[in-house]
């Protein structure tokens, strides 16, 4: 990790890390941006290795590391990191780390906010509810992170059409598809203060 760069990313994640790894794929050779740390707190997630391909340290945690002690929050000062990206991560960000990382904190949601977002309201769960409702179009949201779930600031969102006889799998893979499209470019443009 040369000093030379002037951002680094740290990427939370839960659990398989797709989002994580095409973030990773952007910013390998980026000149001023590289991922610094993937955590996590599920030592059998598959991000971890996805890491493990860009030689990306790791860190696993627990709740009170994460919420308690700090611990968490001293790696991210000890890593140099500038910004925080969650990406498939199901924590509340405690208000230590906020203050720590004003306006530096992003995420992106599986639906069009405000629909289908707030506590327990990720993943399959959020495209269940967008079945249900019979949704003619879902879509992403890159928001800003607060002290509530899915209530900072909304920076872009991108629709896809969806279909009524499209299965909870269908629907899942046309968002993972713009997730992967979109989640790293407004990372890069979020960072070099280029998002209006």
């Amino acid at each position: 990790m040369g000093s030379e760069v002037k951002f680094k990313l740290a990427i939370f994640a839960s659990s398989s890390g797709t989002n994580a790894e095409a973030i990773m794929r952007h910013f390998q050779l980026h000149p001023d941006i590289r991922v610094a740390l993937v955590l996590t707190n599920n030592s059998m997630a598959m991000v971890l290795q996805r890491a493990l391909k860009f030689q990306v340290r790791t860190s696993i945690f627990d709740k009170t590391a994460f919420r308690e002690t700090g611990e968490v929050l001293r790696s991210l000062q000890e890593a140099e990191v500038t910004h925080v990206v969650l990406a498939g991560f199901l924590w509340l960000i405690p208000h230590e780390m906020i203050s720590a990382y004003p306006n530096k904190i992003i995420n992106i949601h599986p639906s069009i906010l405000p629909k289908y977002g707030g506590k327990g309201m990720y993943g399959d769960k959020v495209h269940m509810a967008v079945k249900s409702s019979h949704e003619e179009e879902t879509g992403i949201s890159i928001h800003l992170v607060n002290e509530h779930f899915d209530e900072g600031k909304i920076l872009f969102q991108s629709k896809c059409k969806i279909d009524p006889t499209d299965s909870i799998d269908q629907i899942a893979s046309k968002v993972h598809q713009l997730e992967h499209t979109w989640y790293p470019k407004i990372i890069e443009q979020w960072i070099l203060g280029k998002l209006v």
